[in-house]
């Protein structure tokens, strides 16, 4: 059984604020670090200003065991400071870093303060750049919004709901139910052969050479190595065992949480994509995903009888058990 851990944590996982629940029901805190609080302003299409002019190379070179968790590739988010004296109303605690607190807050770049448009991007772009406060901060800030966005409205009556603790539930004003902010857990499997190859699978509606790892969201009553075992059959038709757990992340797209396994199959099982789900898979060996990993993100050309290969952005977790798994003696 070939077993492995990630080399460095998932590109969303990072975090370095302190989630403190009390502060949340604690207004009179709230009010106190208000005027040195700042703001994580995203705006209706998930991007906020972020300053790449702190380079310091890292992860971008290859070397994954070398990129610094903390520092990222360089880049910071440029938050806001506060104004009034008291919290804005509908803003969401994120968290507090070295007695700073940060809330996030709805918005457009302010041409008046000087806000430049070109410098607002999202989180997929920003993810593996952002240093760990700021990715943290960003993929807290973009999944509590969504929420916030489409949780208007009472799940059990349908009655208008309000903004409360902090921005970490809302209060549903006909009958004083409270909703919390949603996550749908979904697995992530690296399917291998015990050896040296692995089994990706393309969408239908991705570009030729574009494959990833296996999956699929979890069912009411399910576990999650159980949803392993039938996304994988469901999708390309195989049995796995030996399944084992790696690590997550969120992905706030719009409120899922990855949770990623391992797990071994006999690659003489016959693929079977499923219609309308899987357009093709494949068993790669470990050579041939070296070799994609050396052209890059954007390498689609592949060489003399090499299969081209394109895979998954640096900011999924995806990404982190491939390059994890390729780097296996």
């Amino acid at each position: 059984m070939t077993d492995f851990q990630l080399l460095v944590p998932p590109m969303l996982s990072r975090a370095a604020t302190f989630r403190d629940e009390t502060l949340r029901t604690d207004l009179a805190r709230q009010e106190a670090g208000w005027p040195t609080a700042r703001l994580v302003v995203v705006d209706d299409q998930g991007r906020t200003p972020v300053d790449w002019d702190t380079p310091t190379g890292g992860f971008d070179s290859g070397d994954a065991a070398s990129w610094d968790v903390a520092k990222g590739a360089g880049a910071t988010l440029k938050t806001r400071a506060t104004t009034g004296t008291t919290p804005t109303e509908g803003a969401v605690l994120l968290g507090e870093s070295e007695g700073v607190a940060y809330w996030a807050v709805r918005g457009r770049p302010d041409l008046v303060a000087g806000d430049d448009p070109s410098e607002w991007a999202d989180l997929r772009m920003t993810g593996t750049a952002l240093d760990a406060l700021g990715a943290g901060l960003f993929t807290t800030a973009v999944a509590v919004l969504n929420w916030h966005d489409a949780a208007q409205f009472c799940a059990r009556d349908g009655s208008p709901t309000r903004v409360a603790n902090a921005g970490w539930h809302r209060h549903c004003e006909a009958a004083g139910h409270e909703e919390y902010p949603r996550t749908d857990p979904a697995v992530i499997c690296l399917v291998h052969d015990g050896g040296d190859r692995i089994l990706l699978a393309r969408q239908p509606s991705w570009p030729e050479g574009r494959f990833t790892v296996l999956a699929g969201f979890v069912e009411g009553g399910e576990s999650l190595e159980a949803c392993v075992e039938r996304e994988i059959h469901e999708e390309v038709g195989v049995h796995v065992t030996d399944i084992r757990y790696l690590g997550s992340q969120a992905w706030p797209f719009p409120r899922s949480l990855m949770v990623a396994f391992h797990a071994v199959a006999d690659p003489e099982q016959p693929l079977v994509p499923a219609d309308g789900e899987i357009a093709e898979a494949m068993w790669v060996t470990r050579t041939e995903l070296r070799a994609a990993l050396d052209r890059g993100d954007w390498g689609g050309r592949a060489g003399p009888g090499e299969r081209l290969l394109l895979l998954p952005g640096k900011v999924s977790i995806a990404r982190s058990m491939v390059e994890s798994w390729a780097a296996l003696d």
